[in-house]
């Protein structure tokens, strides 16, 4: 039996956040800041893509009009990965991966817009579902976290707003060429705004252009090809024939696999309480509503 565009794309978004389950990890592993690491993640990956034909044959097909949004959704991805990776930094990878399920509030309401569709009542219900899990995920850690847990939140924000304008552009243009211009224009934006981030934000007051240790820069390649590249443009293909807010459901269970690998291989269970752990529980309980929703409505119709 021949597996449908919307199942398929139902097991590309899955692969997609069971890969930046790692994301977090290698956050924490890699010693640099968060912003030349985010410098390096974008430059790398658009260093490889400017190799690849299929990628300026698809520049060359595109509108000015096209690249220069498409631009504009790469500053908002550049934005999410910087805070994502300074809520690291001030937590640890599994609260920052957590804050990432607030995606889903965010996303419900700006989805629409995006879309220029009408507002879907459930989506904001679920959202909203999402937040007693936040709220004692905030309550299962330590009060020097909470920075950290602040700074995800508007990492959360920002994850959503790429990912709804993302859904405008997957229709019509290559995702692997959408991939090459989001993280040229993120390595162009840091680059350029570095002096003014290190002078306004003292957690980015940090030199750019740090050259990684060997170790590192494994961490790096890794963490550009396995965790960026791939996920990335193998999410933009999904979003085709879904939804950003169901992608967004999908993509909460992100922090499931981070807590988990974290505690393998990184042992932050120590760091974090009971209370945390239901906050996740939580969180997952709002991705699988939902599902199970619509699968008790096929049984009844």
């Amino acid at each position: 039996m021949p597996i449908s565009d919307a199942a398929r794309a139902q097991w590309q978004i899955h692969l997609c956040v069971l890969l930046w389950g790692f994301t977090a990890i290698l956050g924490k592993l890699i010693s640099l800041a968060a912003l030349p690491l985010v410098w390096w993640r974008m430059a790398l990956v658009a260093v490889m893509l400017m190799l690849v034909p299929r990628v300026w044959r698809s520049l060359r097909v595109m509108g000015a009009r096209d690249i220069a949004a498409i631009a504009a959704v790469g500053v908002v991805v550049a934005l999410h990965w910087l805070t994502f990776y300074a809520s690291i930094k001030l937590s640890n990878a599994s609260v920052a991966a957590t804050c990432m399920a607030l995606g889903s509030v965010f996303t419900a309401l700006i989805e629409p817009f995006a879309a220029r569709r009408r507002f879907a009542f459930g989506e904001v219900l679920l959202g909203i579902a999402a937040i007693p899990g936040v709220v004692l995920v905030v309550g299962g850690v330590p009060a020097g976290m909470w920075t950290g847990i602040a700074v995800g939140v508007l990492s959360a924000l920002f994850a959503a707003t790429f990912g709804s304008l993302n859904k405008r552009f997957v229709a019509s243009s290559d995702p692997l060429a959408i991939t090459f211009i989001e993280m040229a224009a993120g390595v162009l934006l840091l680059s350029l705004a570095t002096p003014l981030l290190g002078g306004a934000i003292p957690l980015f007051d940090t030199p750019l252009l740090v050259a990684p240790d060997a170790r590192d820069f494994a961490y790096l390649l890794l963490l550009a090809v396995a965790c960026t590249l791939l996920p990335f443009a193998l999410s933009l293909v999904a979003l085709r024939h879904m939804s950003a807010f169901n992608a967004q459901l999908v993509i909460n269970l992100e922090p499931v696999y981070t807590v988990l690998l974290a505690i393998v291989l990184l042992n932050e269970q120590r760091e974090l309480t009971p209370m945390f752990y239901l906050g996740v529980a939580l969180l997952v309980a709002c991705v699988f509503a939902p599902v199970a929703f619509r699968a008790r409505a096929a049984a009844v119709a």
